[in-house]
């Protein structure tokens, strides 16, 4: 079981060296599923996603996720459609700050509440994205980033569980991993 553990933690901590891709490699399927893997500030909130969704238990261990990345895909649409949304960057960041608190204190809002959290910060990723790409092949890059960021919240629920068979408090340790690697991002 510390194996497992182990492996989790490092997944969490593991991190490309490069945030974003040039614009002129966005709109491809490819470049939409590895643009979420390419910054530790959607890493991090993306399994925290995961992480917290887990905690919450019963529908919101899918229901959770799916309003995460409902939102996302709305975001996206208002990006590339240039609809204003201020504070983007700052709630990106805060998204791994506050999700990994949530997760930290096995904060259990209900579904309703766990879904809109979720969704609230979804739609700030997405319009990241969105805005970041323009209209050019949308289609294919939203598809990408849609499934690399399901992929990313499973593992979060995966961490969780594999942490949870380990350690009473392992998905705890985890969102509280997550919070601080969050505040670093905010300090650095």
């Amino acid at each position: 079981m510390k194996k497992h553990f182990l492996t989790a933690l490092c997944a969490l901590v593991a991190s490309p060296a490069l945030a974003h891709l040039p614009p002129e490699q966005h709109g491809s399927f490819m470049a939409g599923a590895s643009h979420p893997l390419f910054g530790l500030d959607h890493i991090i909130a993306m399994i925290a996603v995961g992480i917290w969704a887990m905690q919450i238990g019963g529908k919101a261990v899918w229901a959770v996720p799916a309003g995460f990345v409902g939102a996302m895909a709305l975001g996206f649409m208002g990006g590339i459609a240039a609809l204003p949304l201020p504070l983007v960057e700052p709630m990106i960041l805060a998204s791994a700050v506050l999700i990994g608190l949530l997760a930290s204190f096995a904060v259990k809002p209900g579904l309703t509440g766990g879904i809109a959290i979720a969704a609230v910060f979804g739609l700030f990723h997405g319009h990241a994205h969105g805005a970041e790409l323009g209209a050019a092949q949308a289609l294919g890059f939203g598809a990408g980033f849609v499934i690399a960021t399901a992929l990313l919240h499973a593992a979060g629920i995966l961490a969780a569980r594999l942490t949870a068979r380990a350690l009473p408090y392992g998905p705890r340790l985890l969102g509280a991993l997550a919070t601080l690697m969050g505040l670093s991002l905010l300090i650095g």
